[in-house]
């Protein structure tokens, strides 16, 4: 019987849909269970995120291979002692602690692809002697929040096109486009306003279609992945028309963000806006869009958004990565099974033993932050913007808020006894006003109330808990 019969790595959610982002502080534990008395040499636990890129093409009678990978950043923590390889451990269940931030920097969000993938994960690794290496893995969905400057998004698109006719049909057509912005967030709708001048002799059907185009770079090669996210199609227009078509457009509610921070997988989305003309030429009008967290979405009016695991893109491939699902298909039953990409992984199993919990040297753990359930916990990281933006950055402020409990009553003193001049003049008194007010509205400024000490005011105290967590060393 093998001494480790049990051996995994699980994490604590943060948030309902189980995602993680830039800042976050990701926990969990490592379960090793022996079945005997087992000496160890190394135990630890890494948290890590990867790109990377693969895929092989043939010319001729070779075959070339391209890849590429991008690492954002690794750390390492020890769940035994660090300069010891003897380390004996009891029969039974251990369980160990651990915790990580994650780099408050620009990351993209989790992605898998037909040529490449973006993966986030837990890896636990132990070492014994004369035996191989027992490893336990653990992927966690990361959503990025680093975005450009959202509010240069903002402003509505405008775009033309003007085309004369071919052999088939005389005249020619006019069409000016405008959409209401440039950033939309999952479950948003579009809103498409087209003129369209149909001065030729056939009938056109205006189409609006949302795209995503994914390119994958490796080597100075690259392979292009393009998908049609949805589309509505209008009313035809008549010969010698002038007509305006109006479109909403929604964007689905489980739609993935663009990733614009990858150098080796970028996914982009473009709107479509074009006239089917049959025995013809469609003219059309192209615009860049951004779909982003409905958090981070300016005016966004989709309510809590659902959780953005990562993306299955269909299509043939000879990549080494996991067949991919078929096109159109956003989550496939095959992703959505508990312990798949992106989603949850099943609870660990009971033991009917009580397991030992451990945790590794003293000091390594900084505080955890409260719960976010259905938010996110930190803010998105700035990043630089080549057109810079009139309005500063929406995500960071010079100034900060705390609430205070309200500060006790201020001290009561007594009147002071003011002497009653010896002879007042007569024009400032009224003869039948008495000589001195014995409950005055506020103390006489003379004399006897200046000299009296002023007493320090109470002094405040207040605890600020701190919440960044402290970095842990990557090794």
């Amino acid at each position: 019987m093998p001494a480790v019969t049990n051996f995994k790595v699980s994490y604590d959610a943060l948030n309902e849909e189980g995602t993680f982002s830039e800042g976050d502080v990701i926990t969990g534990a490592v379960t090793l269970q022996l079945s005997k008395e087992t000496k160890v040499q190394k135990l630890f636990v890494k948290a890590k995120g990867d790109a990377n890129t693969h895929w092989t093409k043939k010319k001729g009678d070779k075959t070339y291979t391209y890849s590429a990978h991008k690492r954002y950043f690794k750390l390492k923590q020890f769940l035994t002692p660090e300069d010891s390889e003897e380390n004996v451990l009891a029969e039974g269940i251990h369980v160990y602690k651990f915790s990580f931030p994650i780099p408050m920097e620009s990351m993209p969000s989790s992605f898998r692809g037909a040529h490449g993938k973006i993966v986030y994960k837990l890896e636990a690794k132990l070492s014994r002697s004369w035996r191989m290496d027992s490893t336990a893995e653990e992927e966690f969905t990361f959503v990025s929040k680093s975005l450009p400057d959202v509010y240069s998004l903002m402003s509505p698109q405008v775009g033309s096109t003007n085309k004369e006719m071919g052999l088939f049909s005389k005249g020619h057509v006019q069409m000016d486009v405008t959409v209401n912005k440039a950033i939309f967030a999952s479950g948003e709708t579009i809103e498409i306003v087209a003129n369209i001048n149909n001065s030729s002799s056939r009938d056109m059907t205006p189409k609006f279609t949302l795209m995503m185009d994914v390119v994958f770079h490796a080597q100075g090669d690259t392979k292009r992945q393009s998908f049609d996210v949805e589309k509505v199609v209008s009313q035809p227009i008549k010969p010698q028309t002038q007509q305006e078509a109006k479109c909403a457009l929604q964007i689905p509610s489980n739609q993935m963000p663009s990733i614009l921070n990858c150098e080796i997988i970028r996914a982009e989305y473009k709107l479509k806006v074009y006239l089917d003309i049959s025995f013809a030429f469609d003219p059309e009008v192209l615009f860049p869009l951004v779909i982003a967290l409905p958090n981070l979405a300016p005016g966004s009016q989709t309510g809590p958004g659902g959780p953005y695991p990562a993306h299955a893109f269909g299509g043939q491939s000879n990549s080494d990565f996991p067949p991919p699902a078929v096109p159109g298909a956003l989550y496939p039953a095959a992703y959505q099974q508990p312990g798949s990409y992106g989603y949850p992984s099943a609870p660990p199993p009971e033991y009917s033993m009580n397991p030992q919990v451990l945790a590794g040297p003293p000091g390594v753990y900084p505080p955890q932050p409260p719960l976010m359930y259905g938010g996110y916990s930190n803010p998105a990281p700035q990043v630089p913007s080549p057109y810079g933006s009139p309005y500063g950055s929406p995500y960071s402020s010079s100034s900060s808020s705390a609430l205070h409990p309200p500060p006790p009553p201020p001290p009561v003193f007594p009147p002071p006894l003011a002497a009653p001049p010896a002879q007042p003049p007569t024009s400032c008194l009224s003869p039948s006003a008495p000589a001195s007010n014995p409950m005055p509205s506020a103390p006489v400024m003379d004399t006897d109330f200046l000299s009296q000490s002023n007493d320090v005011p109470p002094a405040y105290s207040m605890d600020v808990l701190s919440s960044d967590p402290e970095k842990s060393d990557a090794k």
